[in-house]
């Protein structure tokens, strides 16, 4: 089944041109929407829950599949993994033949390699800060760190666990955390 999604982004746009170009490429049905600045999109939610195995869904540009380029690859992955064909109208791709397979490929292969590059940076960055000194990670609340020492204190004067976590208003795996 050829399944269309079309999007604009302001309300102010119309979706004249998208609608047309996917009624002439054959879809049976059309999910579209009208979004100003938000990330609810609940037609494309729906369009992609409709899609099944060996469906093509079929859009204007790729672009209207997400907001970012992150979002349409796993957008695509996603449509990857479920056996589900892209068309792109306006990008001349189309995954229903072998160079719009190529392709989609390339295009996952650079994604995949943009992801590695940036874990990659982001371990030798934190080596690197951690190397100068940097205490990593979320400050403690000094109310927490207060807490914290008053547990650590009273514990080592004997005081039961119960009787802690009363006096602080912490539950008992928090007593735990803090004493460890």
């Amino acid at each position: 089944m050829k399944i269309g999604y079309a999007r604009v982004s302001t309300l102010n746009q119309k979706l004249d041109l998208q609608l047309n170009a996917l009624i002439s490429a054959g879809c049976e049905v059309i999910y579209s929407e009208k979004l100003g600045a938000t990330k609810l999109r609940p037609e494309f939610n729906k369009c992609m829950k409709s899609l099944n195995k060996s469906d093509t869904l079929i859009c204007y540009k790729l672009d209207r599949l997400g907001r970012s380029l992150r979002d349409v690859i796993n957008v695509i992955y996603e449509l990857n993994s479920k056996g589900v064909e892209l068309i792109s109208l306006s990008d001349k791709m189309d995954t229903t033949t072998s160079q719009g397979r190529l392709m989609l490929n390339i295009l996952l292969s650079f994604a995949q390699f943009e992801r590695e590059i940036i874990i990659d940076r982001t371990k030798a960055g934190l080596q690197a800060a951690r190397e100068r000194g940097v205490k990593l990670g979320r400050p403690l609340d000094p109310k927490v760190r207060e807490n914290r020492r008053k547990a650590r204190k009273m514990r080592k004067q004997n005081y039961k666990i119960s009787y802690i976590c009363k006096t602080l208003n912490i539950s008992r795996s928090t007593c735990y955390e803090y004493i460890s």
